[in-house]
């Protein structure tokens, strides 16, 4: 649904020999619920990267079973395949192929950048404070053990200190978006099944990545791809011959329904007296809610509050262009960028509440703090963007080209 303002074909231009399905916004027009959302995904990440407090209960993981990497993951699958998809359609495979990998290249290097970051904030503070369980905590004993394997596992997106797992998720995701495209833009309905089969797959067999020093990746790309290409479906048609199922009453009666169970179910997991509640044959089906391998229950969860919202939050609603949205806007239209801050600044917040034994009211500032930061960040970035381009020659791009950073 997001466009980017994109310059006319010249005559040497390869043209597609297929098609391309119709995309669901015109060009020069931003979808902003996906700005907005992804921002939300932004803020709920941060807060919940900070230690319980009476603050979480206001993130979404807490009233059902899915929660915002799964913002992340299927915003990134929509306005990665409607950008890219315009480009080939314009260009042709090679050329929005290498665009692809060039923001691939640049979400690594951020990566491996965070990471050098995050383990001397770490560091740091362990060692000043005479803390080691700070190390243990993150993830990095191994980094402080054995620095050399530890870098090039890193590298090889391996190695991953707590609380940076998308991003290489995300890059892994995207190697394959090139491929997706060119056989969605020609069987789009095929696509989507041959990504549940692997789904399903994934399930049967037991695939994964494997992570260093030990086990799995916490995010399987096998499972996750799933949201990813279903995002991706929906950019590019599969949204729009799906408007008389979303308009219908009865998809919005089972989808509000299933957010209420969901709701219980969770419930249970924080007041014990309702445990009581649920058939022993429905625990015994639906645990363990599988995280990692993105559990069909997490799928549907987030379907339903996805259904939800498109039907009451119109793209036209006045209130996307106030300005007590826009930082969040903001915060959305520069992901990469934040996703990143917000990491650096969740240890720091995590560091303080630990150290002082803070309640609720230092909760409270604390993550009020890195949204303020977050926020002024964005914003500091969106002026450098219009103001470094007043004097160059490039158009500006109108869109996000995926979940986590600026147009290709």
């Amino acid at each position: 649904m997001t466009t980017v303002i994109a310059p006319e074909p010249d005559s040497k231009t390869a043209q597609p020999d297929v098609k391309a399905p119709p995309l669901p916004v015109v060009a020069g027009e931003r979808e902003l619920r996906l700005d907005l959302f992804r921002g939300l995904a932004l803020w709920l990440i941060f807060v919940d990267h900070l230690p319980p407090n009476i603050l979480t209960w206001f993130t979404i993981r807490n009233y059902g079973f899915s929660d915002a990497t799964e913002i992340f993951i299927f915003i990134s699958g929509y306005t990665a395949a409607f950008v890219y998809s315009r480009a080939m359609e314009e260009r042709g495979f090679i050329v929005a192929g290498a665009r692809i990998f060039k923001r691939i290249w640049q979400i690594y290097v951020a990566h491996i950048f965070l990471f050098m970051i995050y383990l001397a904030e770490i560091s740091y503070i362990a060692t000043s404070f005479e803390n080691p369980l700070y190390s243990e905590e993150m993830g990095i004993l191994d980094f402080l053990k054995h620095p050399d394997i530890t870098i090039v596992q890193a590298m090889l997106l391996k190695f991953k200190p707590v609380n940076m797992d998308v991003l290489p998720l995300y890059i892994v995701l995207m190697l394959f978006l090139p491929a997706t495209i060119w056989l969605m833009r020609r069987k789009p309905d095929l696509t989507l099944v041959l990504s549940l089969a692997i789904y399903a797959l994934t399930w049967e067999l037991d695939l994964a990545l494997p992570a260093y020093p030990n086990g799995v990746w916490v995010f399987n790309p096998f499972a996750w791809q799933l949201l990813f290409v279903f995002g991706a479906w929906c950019a590019l048609g599969g949204a729009k011959r799906m408007a008389r199922i979303l308009a219908s009453r009865i998809t919005l009666g089972l989808s509000i329904a299933y957010l209420v169970f969901a709701f219980y179910v969770t419930l249970t997991w924080h007041v014990p007296q309702l445990h009581g509640y649920l058939p022993r044959w429905l625990e015994s089906w639906m645990y363990p809610i599988n995280k990692t391998d993105l559990d069909v229950l997490r799928f549907a969860h987030f379907l339903a509050l996805a259904m939800v919202t498109v039907r009451f939050l119109r793209k036209d609603w006045p209130g996307l262009k106030s300005p007590w949205l826009r930082p969040l806007i903001l915060c959305g239209q520069h992901s990469l960028e934040i996703f990143c801050l917000g990491v650096f600044l969740a240890f720091a917040g995590h560091f303080l509440l630990v150290e002082t034994a803070g309640g609720a009211g230092l909760h409270f500032v604390i993550s009020m703090t890195g949204i303020v930061i977050m926020s002024c960040t964005a914003w500091l970035l969106s002026w450098y963007k219009v103001e470094a381009s007043k004097g160059g020659k490039r158009p500006i791009a109108a869109a996000s080209a995926d979940m986590i950073g600026s147009s290709p």
